[in-house]
């Protein structure tokens, strides 16, 4: 099978590629480097030595006369390219609509001019807002509080209302979209990780300060209805993630419109988590309490059995020290990131 993943130079994206090209697909990379790093695709080619199966595009997903040719003669999309933070999509919200929603209106026209039949949409648990039961299923009322979920949400949107646009039309199209929780560590042989910049998520952030890096970690807000009064969410491993990617694309059929929560169904606080890099590590360091961070809901749990009864994909990594070991290894073995490739 021939699938174009965009955003494939990305955290998530490129360990896509990298279990893709190991299950034996061909893989074309669509990214703008914008935030993703040429050096984790090279570091896959180097791994997997796919030869000719594995291409890569330097192309911005809204740009329909870039994204058409790479898309001829695929089988099935794998669509990761985002803006993704929160904080920013607030201050920028025009960007955050005219990437994640203008985006996915690009690729769908980009899959109707060239009949690809099969689509994975990375979408977020962000499109819930803050819902007032745990934990989270998909049938639970998506209301965003963000522009960030809300571009994520209209994107589902564009996406459920193609599929059925094709249907009438009587041309063949399946999606799933696939709402993550918390994504977490590194590919387990090492070979790619996790490198932001700037970094805004906790594990990473943690680690930084168990190495050093950073001179303290921050735990906003101490105050919330939770055992210890930090935040709760659920940590999915990134191989987890990228399988259940995989495990759904294989069982989309002609006019599916799957939608599922991808995470553990296993809550951790902020606290567990400094606990959590503490014990992996071996170090210490400086935590410090802040003010509450606007929009944080006290606790982000997923449901994940849907995927379960009806894909069989569950989560492997659930001990959540695997998943900071995997980060730390990483961090470990490589310093700077990508920086230096």
């Amino acid at each position: 099978m021939k699938v174009v993943v965009t955003g494939g130079a990305g955290y998530i994206g490129s360990h896509a590629v990298q279990l893709l090209l190991e299950n034996g697909h061909d893989v074309a990379v669509l990214d703008n480097l914008y935030r993703g790093h040429a050096a984790a695709i090279e570091r896959v080619r180097s791994s997997t030595n796919p030869g000719d199966r594995l291409t890569f595009h330097e192309a911005d997903c809204t740009d329909l006369g870039a994204v058409s040719p790479v898309l001829k003669g695929a089988d099935a999309v794998m669509h990761f390219a985002a803006l993704t933070y929160v904080g920013e999509s607030v201050e920028q919200p025009l960007d955050y609509h005219r990437v994640n929603t203008g985006g996915m209106i690009t690729l769908l026209r980009a899959c109707a001019e060239h009949d690809v039949e099969r689509f994975i949409f990375s979408s977020t648990a962000a499109t819930y807002g803050e819902p007032e039961e745990q934990p989270i299923g998909e049938n639970t009322p998506q209301k965003p509080i963000n522009p960030y979920g809300a571009s994520k949400l209209a994107a589902e949107r564009v996406l459920t209302d193609f599929n059925d646009a094709r249907k009438r039309a009587g041309k063949p199209f399946s999606f799933a979209a696939l709402r993550y929780f918390n994504v977490a560590g590194a590919d387990p042989s090492g070979v790619i990780g996790e490198w932001h910049k700037p970094e805004t998520h906790l594990v990473p952030l943690v680690i930084d300060a168990a190495r050093g890096v950073r001179d303290a970690i921050t735990v906003f807000g101490r105050d919330y209805p939770t055992p210890d009064g930090t935040c709760i969410r659920d940590y999915v491993h990134v191989r987890d993630l990228v399988e259940a990617h995989l495990a759904v694309l294989g069982k989309l059929e002609p006019g599916d419109a799957r939608r599922y929560n991808i995470g553990t169904g296993r809550g951790l606080s902020v606290d567990e988590i400094i606990t959590a890099v503490r014990r992996v590590s071996g170090n210490d360091f400086t935590v410090k309490d802040g003010e509450r961070r606007a929009g944080d809901p006290p606790e982000l749990v997923a449901d994940p059995s849907a995927i379960a009864s009806e894909i069989g994909w569950r989560a492997r990594f659930t001990d959540i020290d695997e998943t900071v070991r995997s980060a730390w290894d990483w961090f470990k073995e490589n310093p700077t990131g990508y920086d230096n490739d």
